[in-house]
């Protein structure tokens, strides 16, 4: 099943969710390991932009190795479909900064680490565009036992500024789709 959400963020939007502090994220993070484990589910998660950091910022967690099964870091397209089963004819046609890439990474690392959630982020860090994309441009891809969804963003900032966003987009979209499920 496939959610029919397609989300768009300003980067005004953006900006202001950043500003939630270090604590906020981190009660985040312990909320979806706890909500995950309360469902007795497991997490992996596939980064391209992002190179570790949301990964990185899971694993800060206490106690997440309960549901945290692994990722990976598909920084080339071939790692993308050799590893992750993202289809290659979509990768020569758009690309690898576009929703249905986002989406298909985040079911491949689902399948190759058995779990039942899986995040994927995919997009243009920077400097300059890439690949007709401009810098800022970036697609998050969530799978959840009900379904899939991907999100597009825009972020304002340097290389840095636009994963770490990315990251804080990631998570809390994560946390509003385990929010609005049954559990």
């Amino acid at each position: 099943m496939r959610f029919g959400l397609s989300e768009k963020q300003s980067s005004v939007e953006m900006q202001m969710s950043e500003r939630e502090s270090n604590g906020q994220l981190d009660a985040s993070l312990q909320q979806i390991v706890s909500e995950i484990r309360a469902r007795n589910a497991t997490l992996s998660i596939a980064e391209s932009l992002t190179g570790g950091l949301l990964s990185a910022a899971f694993v800060s967690v206490p106690g997440v190795s309960e549901i945290y099964r692994g990722g990976v870091v598909s920084y080339t397209n071939e790692i993308k479909a050799q590893v992750l089963g993202v289809d290659a004819k979509l990768l020569a046609a758009g690309g690898a900064v576009q929703a249905e890439v986002a989406v298909q990474m985040a079911a491949g690392v689902a399948n190759l680490c058995q779990t039942d959630y899986a995040l994927a982020t995919t997009g243009v860090a920077g400097p300059g565009p890439a690949a007709g994309k401009p810098q800022g441009t970036v697609f998050i891809g969530v799978c959840t036992p009900s379904g899939s969804v991907a999100a597009e963003y825009h972020f304002a900032g340097n290389r840095e500024e636009v994963r770490e966003s990315s990251v804080v987009a990631a998570i809390s979209l994560l946390m509003r789709l385990i929010n609005s499920e049954n559990p």
